[in-house]
């Protein structure tokens, strides 16, 4: 058995889902049995948000997820037709018949089991189940979604519970040394679960990093390849082969999803210091590149965070120093995080040297940087974005 996850844009149109079903049925005649994954067709997920924000200016969390539960549905069910016309035996499932039990976190739930037996019976008289994405139940019933990237948690949260092998199928024919639409690249044959992890949490878009966690966690095999080419695709692995020669730098990426927060004069002490962080965690916010400067009994204090929390980090922000007086927040949509991740670095010294070398030399400045084991990490001007990306692309991951 093999879990396949079909993207949205490989199932956005009705021509593209038979020829989804014909890849499926020449699997099918090799003998394989398949659980199918599905996204919502294309954009309908933003569709359906933005007939939600037509009727409602505040749409429940609950009745959101219900609403954006039926876009999944409907590519489960077509696909399913599809293969039927094929003679291919096709069942579509949705969470509740899969009892696919998730948190009650609406539009972010955390997916907690899945009824094996359950999904071994309907595939015991059809070949093909075609599953819902994106989707779960809490155990009262009600409907929730997984957030960005769902669909991709729940192919591999399905594998890993089967113990079979999970294919990632999309647009993107695997993971490449940088984004091959911006910069000449190289495609990897393999790259690690740590590595992958990284660049999924640095804004690649080739695989969600909730799924690379569970994929790691369980040792599920994952592959990334193209939906519509035969050509080759990425293996993501525990460790690389041993034949293979391991770069100091697998893979460049570039994130502009960030917003950098910027607190001056707040009071030094730790009693203000844990209301702000306490404050942004009870809001679900992650905060990265924290960087200090105490001067006269102050604290100069920036930090990034994703983008899309900026309103609710504004206004954490404002609530938590509430009860001090004199400070001041502002918040800097125009910047980049750019960075290198690679396993290599572990054993190799200059890297950090190098990297700051490289965005130097092109007289980028650096608003911030952090960095890891296997990742380095620096805020640039949205300006600076695309010569930083070049700069680093050049320095470690030149196309050849």
């Amino acid at each position: 058995m093999i879990v396949r996850k079909y993207g949205g844009s490989s199932v956005a149109t009705p021509d593209k889902i038979k020829q989804v079903a014909a890849g499926i049925k020449r699997r099918v005649d090799e003998g394989e049995s398949l659980v199918v994954v599905v996204s919502a067709m294309g954009k309908t997920t933003n569709m359906l948000i933005s007939l939600a924000q037509e009727v409602s200016s505040n749409p429940s969390p609950r009745e959101l997820d219900m609403l954006l539960a039926t876009g999944e549905q409907t590519s489960s069910a077509l696909l399913a037709m599809a293969l039927g016309d094929l003679g291919v035996p096709a069942l579509s499932c949705n969470a509740f018949q899969l009892e696919m039990t998730t948190t009650g976190d609406f539009s972010n739930a955390r997916i907690m089991d899945l009824n094996l037996d359950r999904l071994k019976r309907r595939l015991e008289s059809h070949r093909v189940l075609v599953v819902t994405g994106f989707q779960g139940i809490t155990p009262d019933g009600d409907v929730t979604t997984l957030g960005r990237g769902g669909s991709d948690t729940s192919a591999v949260a399905i594998a890993a519970k089967c113990g079979c092998p999970c294919e990632i199928l999309s647009d993107v024919p695997g993971v490449y040394t940088c984004d091959p639409n911006r910069f000449p690249a190289r495609k990897l044959e393999y790259i690690t679960y740590d590595e992958m992890l990284e660049l999924s949490s640095l804004g690649a878009k080739v695989l969600h990093s909730r799924a690379v966690e569970i994929a790691k966690k369980y040792s599920v095999d994952l592959y990334c390849a193209s939906t519509f080419s035969d050509e080759r695709g990425t293996r993501v692995v525990n460790s690389l082969p041993e034949w293979l020669e391991q770069p100091v730098v697998t893979a460049i990426t570039g994130d502009e999803n960030q917003s950098r927060v910027s607190i001056a004069r707040m009071p030094s002490s730790m009693e203000a210091v844990s209301a702000l962080f306490g404050g942004l965690a009870d809001r679900g916010v992650n905060v990265d590149m924290i960087s200090t400067v105490n001067e006269n009994g102050y604290t100069h204090l920036t930090f990034t965070v994703v983008d899309a929390k900026g309103k609710t980090v504004m206004e954490a922000v404002r609530t938590a120093l509430a009860p001090w007086k004199g400070w001041s927040v502002m918040e800097d949509r125009d910047v980049v995080k750019v960075s290198a991740v690679g396993v290599g670095m572990k054993s190799a010294p200059g890297v950090a040297a190098r990297f700051f070398r490289a965005l130097a030399g092109r007289g980028i400045e650096m608003l911030g940087t952090t960095t890891s084991e296997i990742k380095i990490s620096a805020l640039v001007s949205s300006v600076n974005g695309d010569e930083a990306l070049r700069a680093l692309v050049d320095e470690f991951c030149p196309a050849e």
